[in-house]
């Protein structure tokens, strides 16, 4: 049984009855899909941001940063900060304060590189949207696949010897230590506090959420079924490639991507080209290039999209090969 369907039921009395909408016209498709998914989302958001709000007070960045500094991991370290940089809600905008200061702790390049790249790739909010939109099978393997794409990136990028090609200033910067003993909180404020960050982080996704979500309800409604089926396709090799090349001149914020690639799956675009599209635009924008220019040299920022690129591609392919939809 499906654990949202009294939101379902919520949306069609809403809109057949509350409205008075006749059923299958476009209008009340779209108005059904945008309250049904926006009530659902939305829920999901709030229960991940507090688990998440709970898991960054115990895993700060200082902590991170001092365990993998401080041990060899062989190998395991590109796991670890890949995986953080999964369950930090950062973009990449928000991601190079805290690149350059993996890099200012003797982190090696090719880990920190792995952070980077996945961190504006996935994120709770990501996998509460994903969870709500496609469920718990195809949600898992885009997190595994997200997090090999930063594993497998940084290691490529570290074994390229790269260093010299990050700005020189960012080696210049001086070091922060955080020597400050941890604040000890009472259960109550401990309560307080992820609730306060809780609300926070809900309330500045929610407008890109929203926005999301109406696109994809448009799509939904007024979009033929069979417009995207005519020319991408998965006998079509080069969708996938042309999905992601396509998002270089696009940005946004994953939240506002999502509720968009699930109404063009529903409207025939396979699931790995659709992806493709929204990680390309998420991780490869110009926007972010030109962000990034302000750390590294041109021939770092190359190999850094070439190999970024390539991932996407592949998970495309993968997420096609596999069927998931």
């Amino acid at each position: 049984m499906d654990i949202f369907f009294p939101i379902q039921i919520f949306a069609d009395w809403i809109v057949y009855n509350l409205f008075d909408l006749t059923k299958e016209t476009r209008l009340a498709e779209s108005l059904n899909f945008f309250i049904y998914d926006a009530i659902k989302i939305l829920l999901l958001l709030v229960v991940i941001n507090y688990l998440m709000a709970i898991v960054r007070y115990y895993l700060p960045i200082e902590k991170l940063r001092d365990f993998l500094t401080s041990r060899k991991f062989y190998g395991f370290d590109h796991l670890l900060a890949s995986t953080f940089g999964a369950i930090t809600p950062f973009c990449s905008c928000s991601s190079i304060p805290l690149f350059i200061g993996f890099l200012k702790a003797g982190i090696p390049l090719g880990v920190t590189f792995s952070f980077l790249i996945t961190s504006p790739l996935i994120n709770e909010v990501a996998v509460a949207m994903f969870i709500g939109l496609f469920g718990w099978k195809v949600t898992l393997v885009y997190v595994i696949a997200g997090i090999m794409i930063g594993v497998i990136g940084g290691y490529i990028l570290g074994k390229l010897k790269v260093e010299r090609y990050i700005e020189d200033f960012v080696w210049k910067i001086p070091s922060q230590q955080n020597n400050s003993l941890e604040e000890r909180l009472s259960a109550k404020d401990l309560v307080k506090r992820f609730n306060t960050e809780t609300m926070e982080i809900t309330k500045k996704i929610v407008p890109y959420v929203l926005a999301g979500i109406a696109l994809g309800a448009a799509i939904h409604g007024y979009v033929p079924t069979n417009f995207f089926e005519k020319y991408i396709t998965k006998e079509n090799l080069f969708a996938v490639p042309l999905a992601t090349v396509v998002t270089v001149p696009l940005y946004s914020n994953v939240t506002g991507v999502i509720p968009i690639i699930q109404a063009l799956v529903a409207k025939g675009i396979p699931l790995g080209t659709a992806l493709a599209f929204m990680m390309g635009t998420v991780g490869l924008s110009f926007p972010e290039a030109m962000i990034l220019k302000k750390v590294m040299k041109w021939q770092l920022l190359a190999a850094f999209f070439g190999v970024v690129t390539f991932g996407i591609i592949l998970i495309g392919y993968l997420f096609n090969l596999l069927n998931l939809a």
